[in-house]
């Protein structure tokens, strides 16, 4: 039987798979597993623009208040507002729905326990346990309510701007907001530190969120820096919780770099726990060789940053993320935080005087190919015996100067393909041999 719950909570296609009565029933299931000792146990909502998102955020809500649980809505923010104020209010869970960086028509509804953090596998089998079972609901005065708050939004952005020890006046900045959950919060977080914001892609309808934009697609993004002659440019996706940038000639830097920058910055700080950071097998060896020189531990987990999170509590580490651009710092956030991630990345380049493509030299990315493989069954992956001799050639073939990475997406229906070598051609070439054995092997 298939998971319901993916690397980053349950998504899929909004009203298709992720209907109005499985929204209903997970928050509901949701809050007999995460109220605790509660008696009268609270929830934080929030959500990105998405037109299903009024419709699913209706129903988790109707879920959570028949379950006994009192509700505050925060509207559209970005996830780790939602983690920052379950925090905040001593709530014992928190929902945010969003699909982060899918299409529009896909939704999600990502959980957060007691204290902002995300899930484990045992609370969220649970919860999905809890769909099959039939457990009786409060009447009368011990129904929860539905309320507002719309100081919410304000209480995150003052958060995150506090974390900045100087101002960022004199750097132009443009922001690709993905039209999704930083829309409002990025600019204006920029613009309280001061510096010059140039903004794209703000639209808060939700029909565009994600498309052909934000941290997916930053080639206008690239496009704009140039023309701006901005010194650098940010780009996040729909949920806000990703964090890309462009330097001033226009070139990508991306979680690898953003995470090699911040990590020695800390070290030389001497605020960065255990000299370590944390990051997936994703990540580039590039990284990995940066951080070796600078004399800080690299801790490698599975994909997805809640694996990063549980690493990061279990070894008390405060600094860790991956290559898409989720960043976490811990000392400031429970998960993930494009926005914080983008004002502490600038702090570098204005406290440093450097560019931003300066700073980024630290880390020197090895060739990188990623292939997904779409219109196969990635269940058999792990127990395909051709699949796994394919990887071992492929590896073989690339020796010591790269590496091969096969894994079925927590969020998609795809198998990615990645491959790391001496060059984009070699790469290249190796990649797609692989990915046209996995599609002939694991065909639907």
């Amino acid at each position: 039987m298939t998971r319901l719950f993916g690397t980053d909570g349950v998504r899929g296609l909004a009203n298709g798979d992720l209907t109005a009565e499985l929204a209903l029933a997970l928050a509901t299931s949701a809050a007999t597993v995460l109220r605790g000792n509660h008696t009268r146990p609270t929830a934080v909502i929030g959500r990105d623009p998405r037109p299903s998102g009024e419709f699913l955020e209706a129903a988790v809500a109707a879920g959570l208040a028949r379950a006994g649980v009192e509700v505050f809505r925060i509207g559209i923010v970005p996830t780790p507002a939602v983690a920052l104020l379950v925090k905040e209010y001593d709530a014992c869970l928190g929902v945010m729905i969003s699909a982060s960086h899918n299409p529009m028509p896909d939704n999600g509804i990502k959980f957060f326990a007691a204290g902002g953090s995300k899930l484990t596998d045992e609370q969220e089998d649970a919860i999905e346990a809890g769909l099959s079972q039939d457990s009786a609901l409060p009447t009368g005065d011990a129904i929860g309510r539905i309320v507002d708050d719309p100081a919410a939004a304000q209480k995150y952005l003052d958060h995150i701007v506090s974390t900045i020890p100087a101002d960022l006046s004199g750097l132009k900045v443009v922001v690709d907001c993905a039209n999704g959950s930083a829309s409002v919060l990025a600019p204006q977080a920029l613009r309280a530190l001061g510096a010059e914001v140039i903004v794209l892609n703000d639209a808060l309808d939700g029909w565009h969120i994600n498309e052909d934009c934000g941290s997916t697609h930053p080639q206008a993004l690239q496009a704009a820096v140039l023309a701006n002659g901005a010194d650098a440019g940010i780009a996040h996706d729909g949920d806000a919780d990703r964090c890309l940038a462009v330097d001033a000639q226009g070139k990508l830097i991306d979680g690898d770099q953003i995470m090699g920058i911040l990590a020695i910055a800390m070290k030389q700080a001497g605020t960065l726990v255990k000299n370590t950071l944390v990051a997936t097998v994703m990540s580039n060896i590039g990284l990995s060789i940066a951080l070796k020189q600078a004399g800080i531990e690299l801790v490698e987990t599975n994909v997805g940053d809640r694996y990063v999170l549980e690493q990061m509590r279990a070894g008390g580490y405060c600094l860790g993320g991956e290559q898409s651009g989720h960043v976490v710092m811990s000392d400031y956030s429970t998960t993930g935080d494009g926005i914080l991630t983008a004002l502490h990345l600038l702090s570098q380049v204005k406290s440093t005087g450097k560019p931003l493509a300066d700073l980024a030299q630290v880390v020197q990315p090895l060739p990188q190919i990623l292939i997904n493989v779409s219109g196969v069954d990635k269940s058999k992956l792990a127990s395909s015996q051709d699949i796994a001799e394919a990887v071992a050639a492929a590896q073989a073939e690339l020796g010591g100067s790269g590496r091969v990475l096969l894994r079925p997406s927590g969020t998609e229906p795809v198998i990615r393909v990645m491959v790391e070598a001496a060059t984009d051609e070699i790469a290249k070439s190796v990649a797609q041999a692989l990915a046209s054995q996995v599609e002939a092997v694991l065909a639907l």
